[in-house]
C-alpha cells in the first residue's frame, strides 16, 4: 500500500503510518508493526502519542505489562509529554496484572503531567486494589472519584460488592448496593446474582427467594446463572422440592437451563437419596446436553451406594465414548473418591472391578482410592488382596502412587512379623528401605536402616539402595558415614562393581552436583581409592553435553583428590570431548595419559585418527598412525578403514586404494566401512567402472554390500543419467534384502 502510494505521488503522513500500525496490531502482525513504526522516525514523521498508545494498548490486552511499561517510558525518553488516554492504557496493563505499586506510581505522576484522572482512571485503579484485595483503597478512591464529579462504572461497584461479602463484611455489601441508586448506577443481573450467592452461602434462603423476585419488578429478568445461584443456595440448604419449582419456572421464563443447571438439581436429588428422580433427570438432560465430568461425580456415588452397579457401568461407559469426553486420571480419582464417601466400600470396588474388566479405565487411577480407604480403616491384608487382583488378574500396571500404599501396608506387615515370631533378615530391611525411599520418606528409612543395624550388617543392596535417596536429600556427610563404616565392615569386599553401581543409582536420583560432592568425600577420605565413582560421573555429564564440565571433574578428581584415571575413562572423556569440538583439550589428555603410565590402546588412537581425518589433517593422521605401530599397537579393521575414509576425503583416492591393496595382501578382512568410501569416491571422481569393480570385488572376501554400498552407488548412477543401471541396482538391493 506505501509503495502504490509512493509511485503515485502520494506522500504517507504521520495519520497512514497509525492507521497502518493500528491494523496490524488488530491482525496480531506484531513485528510487522514493530518494523513500521522503527521506520518512520528515518523518514522525518516523528511518532506522536498516539503512536505509542497503539503499542500500549496491544501489549496490555496481550498480557504484557512489562513490554507495555517499556512503551510508556520510550514515548517519555522521547520528549512526548503522556495524555490521559496514554496513561489510562499504561494502567491498564497494570491492573490486569495487579501490578498495583507501579499502577500507584503511574497515578502518581498525572499531576506531574498536569491531568486530572477521569473516569476510566479511576475504574481501573479500583480494579487493580480490588485484585489485589485492598477494598478500603478501592472504596476510598471511589469516594474521591464521586467528590471529583466522575461516574463510577457498575461493573467495578458489582465487584466491590462481591469482595465486600467474601471478605465477610455483608453490612458494607448491602450498603454499597444501595449506594448505586445514589450513583445513578442501576444494578444488573450481574450485581443481583453477587448478592443472591452471598445469601445462600449464609442460608439465608427466604430473602434470596425475595430477591429474586424483586429482580424482575426491578426491570431485571434473570438469566440462567441467576437461576443457577439460586438453585444452589436452595439445594444445598434441603429445599430441593422447591428448587424443581424453581428449575419449572425458568423453562417458562425463556431461561435454557445448562449442565451446570441439571448438575445442581441432581446433586439436591442425590443428598436426599431420591435416586430414581435423580436418574431420570439426568436421562431429560441428556436429551438436549452433554454431561460433564461433574454429572457423573455427582450422580455415580448415590446410584453405586444403591447397588445399581450395572446402571452406573453404562453411564460411565456411555460417558466415555461421549464426543469430546477425557476421561483421565483426576476424573476416575474423583469419581472413585465421591463414590467411597456414599457407597460402601463392596460396591465400590465392584464398580471399578467392572470399569477395569471391560477397560473404560485403564489404569490404577480407580484403585488408589480404595487403597486410601482400606488403609485407613486397618485393613492391609485386603487393601493388598485388591492390588494384587488389579494388577496381577485384571492387568492392570501399578503407578508409583499405589505403590507408595503398598509401601504402607508393607510396613504394617513388617509389624505383623515381628510379633508371629518371624525374624527380619537383609533382604526384609531392604525391600521396606526401597519403598521407603522410592516414597521420598528418608527419615523413616534412615531410621529403619539403623534398627537394621542393631542385629544385622547392612550388605551391597542396602547401600545401593538407601544412599541415592540420601544424596538426594542432601546430606552428604550422613551418606558418607554410612559408607564409611559399611567398607570397614567385616568380610565386606566394596570393588569397582559396587562402587560403579552406587553411583549410577545415586545419579538416577539425585542431581549431579551433590552426587560429585558425595564422590570427592569419598575420594579424599581414601574409603574409594580409584576412579569407579568418577567413571559415572563422566558419563552422565557427558551425554548431557557437558563435556567440559566432566573434564573439569576429571581434573579435579586425578590432579587434586590424586586419582589415577584408567583407560576407560580416559577414553570415554577423550571420545566425548571430540564430540563437542574441544579437539584441543582431547589431545592435552591424550598426552597426559602417555606421560602418566595410562597407555593408549587401539580404541584410543581410532578416535584421534578419526579427528585428523575429520579435520583434513592427513600428514598428522600418518604421523600418529606410525607412532602407534611403533608403540605396539596393533591397527584393527577400524583403524584401517578410518585410514582409508581420510584418504578418500582428501581427495587421495589412488593412495587409499594402494593401502587397501597393501592390507588385503596380509591378514585384513576388509568390511562394508572398508569399500562404502573407496566406491563413493571412485564415483565422485568419474571411475565408475573401477567403482562396480569395487562392489564385486566384495564378494571376494565374503563381505555383503550394505544398503549404504547399494544408495552410494544408484545415486552415482542416477547422477550420470544412467537410470537403467541404478534400478537395476535397486532391484538387487531389495531382492538381497
Amino acid at each position: 500500500m506505501l509503495d502504490t502510494m509512493r509511485k503515485q505521488g502520494v506522500s504517507p503522513n504521520l495519520h497512514t503510518y497509525n492507521t497502518l500500525i493500528g491494523g496490524l496490531l488488530r491482525l496480531c502482525r506484531l513485528d510487522e508493526a514493530l518494523k513500521l513504526f522503527n521506520s518512520i522516525d528515518c523518514l522525518g514523521v516523528p511518532p506522536t502519542a498516539y503512536t505509542y498508545i497503539l503499542f500500549i494498548d496491544y501489549y496490555g490486552k496481550c498480557g504484557d505489562s512489562g513490554k507495555a511499561m517499556e512503551a510508556f517510558e520510550k514515548m517519555k525518553n522521547k520528549g512526548i509529554v503522556p495524555n490521559i488516554v496514554a496513561c489510562n492504557a499504561s494502567l491498564y496493563s497494570l491492573a490486569e496484572e495487579g501490578r498495583l505499586q507501579e499502577a500507584q506510581d503511574v497515578y502518581n505522576e498525572l499531576k506531574y503531567y498536569g491531568l486530572s484522572p477521569d473516569s476510566v482512571t479511576y475504574n481501573i485503579m479500583m480494579k487493580c486494589f480490588s485484585k489485589v484485595g485492598q477494598i478500603d483503597e478501592a472504596i476510598e478512591l471511589l469516594s474521591e472519584m464521586e467528590r471529583n464529579g466522575c461516574e463510577a462504572d457498575v461493573i467495578i461497584v458489582n465487584s466491590l460488592i462481591d469482595m465486600l461479602y467474601k471478605a465477610d463484611r455483608v453490612d458494607e455489601a448491602w450498603q454499597m448496593f444501595y449506594r448505586m441508586k445514589e450513583m445513578k448506577l442501576t444494578p444488573t443481573v450481574v450485581t443481583y446474582n453477587t448478592l443472591l450467592a452471598a445469601l445462600g452461602k449464609d442460608g439465608e434462603v427466604q430473602k434470596a427467594i425475595e430477591m429474586f423476585e424483586n429482580m424482575a419488578e426491578q426491570g431485571c429478568p434473570p438469566n440462567t446463572i441467576t437461576f443457577n445461584t439460586l438453585l444452589n443456595c436452595l439445594c444445598k440448604n434441603d429445599e430441593v422440592t422447591l428448587a424443581l419449582k424453581m428449575f419449572c419456572k425458568m423453562t417458562t421464563m425463556s431461561c435454557s437451563p445448562d449442565v451446570l443447571t441439571y448438575n445442581t438439581v441432581i446433586y439436591g436429588l442425590i443428598k436426599e437419596n431420591r435416586i430414581d428422580y435423580a436418574f431420570w433427570f439426568f436421562h431429560q438432560m441428556k436429551k438436549s446436553l452433554l454431561p460433564d465430568h461433574i454429572t457423573l461425580c455427582t450422580l455415580l456415588p448415590g446410584v453405586v451406594k444403591d447397588g445399581r452397579i450395572e446402571d452406573a457401568f453404562k453411564i460411565a461407559e456411555n460417558f466415555v465414548y461421549q464426543v469430546g469426553v477425557r476421561a483421565d486420571r483426576p476424573f476416575w480419582e474423583d469419581l472413585m473418591g465421591g463414590i467411597l464417601i456414599e457407597a460402601e466400600i463392596d460396591r465400590a470396588i465392584l464398580f471399578a472391578e467392572r470399569l477395569i474388566s471391560d477397560r473404560i479405565c485403564r489404569d490404577d487411577s480407580v484403585l488408589i482410592p480404595l487403597l486410601r480407604v482400606l488403609c485407613t480403616q486397618g485393613k492391609a491384608f485386603d487393601a493388598h488382596k485388591v492390588f494384587e487382583k488389579f494388577t496381577k488378574t485384571l492387568g492392570i500396571k501399578p503407578t508409583l502412587e499405589a505403590c507408595n500404599n503398598e509401601v504402607t501396608l508393607a510396613l504394617k506387615m513388617f509389624c505383623k512379623m515381628t510379633t508371629m515370631s518371624c525374624s527380619p533378615d537383609v533382604l526384609t530391611y531392604n525391600t521396606i528401605i526401597y519403598g521407603l525411599i522410592r516414597e521420598n520418606r528418608i527419615d523413616y528409612a534412615f531410621w529403619f536402616f539403623h534398627q537394621m543395624k542393631k542385629s544385622l550388617l547392612p550388605d551391597h543392596i542396602t547401600l545401593c539402595t538407601l544412599l541415592p535417596g540420601v544424596v538426594k536429600d542432601g546430606r552428604i556427610e550422613d551418606a558418607f558415614k554410612i559408607a564409611e563404616n559399611f567398607v570397614y565392615q567385616v568380610g565386606v569386599r566394596a570393588d569397582r562393581p559396587f562402587w560403579e553401581d552406587l553411583m549410577g543409582g545415586i545419579l538416577i536420583e539425585a542431581e549431579i552436583d551433590r552426587a560429585i560432592l558425595f564422590a570427592e568425600r569419598l575420594i579424599s577420605d581414601r574409603i574409594c581409592r580409584d576412579d569407579s565413582v568418577l567413571i559415572p560421573l563422566l558419563r552422565v555429564l557427558c551425554t548431557q553435553r557437558k563435556a567440559f564440565d566432566a573434564h573439569k571433574v576429571f581434573e579435579k578428581f586425578t590432579k587434586t583428590l590424586g586419582i589415577k584415571p584408567t583407560l576407560e575413562a580416559c577414553n570415554y572423556l577423550i571420545e566425548w570431548l571430540l564430540k563437542d569440538h574441544a579437539a584441543e583439550r582431547a589431545w592435552d589428555l591424550f598426552k597426559e595419559m602417555k606421560n602418566g603410565g595410562c597407555t593408549p590402546d587401539v580404541f584410543t588412537y581410532n578416535l584421534l585418527l578419526d579427528a585428523h581425518g575429520k579435520s583434513g589433517n592427513i600428514t598428522e593422521l600418518f604421523e600418529l598412525y606410525e607412532e602407534m605401530i611403533f608403540r605396539g599397537c596393533k591397527p584393527n579393521t577400524v583403524t584401517h578403514n578410518i585410514v582409508i575414509s581420510s584418504l578418500v576425503k582428501s581427495d587421495s583416492v589412488d593412495s587409499a586404494i594402494d593401502l587397501y591393496y597393501d592390507l588385503v595382501s596380509g591378514d585384513f578382512s576388509p568390511s562394508p566401512c572398508t569399500y562404502g568410501p573407496l566406491i563413493d569416491g571412485l564415483f565422485k571422481s568419474g571411475r565408475l567402472d573401477e567403482a562396480m569393480h569395487f562392489f564385486d570385488e566384495m564378494a571376494d572376501y565374503g563381505c555383503k554390500p550394505n544398503s549404504a554400498i547399494f544408495n552410494i552407488l544408484i545415486n552415482g548412477f542416477a547422477k550420470t543419467g544412467d537410470a537403467e543401471a541404478a534400478c537395476d541396482l535397486f532391484r538387487r538391493m531389495i531382492k538381497e534384502g
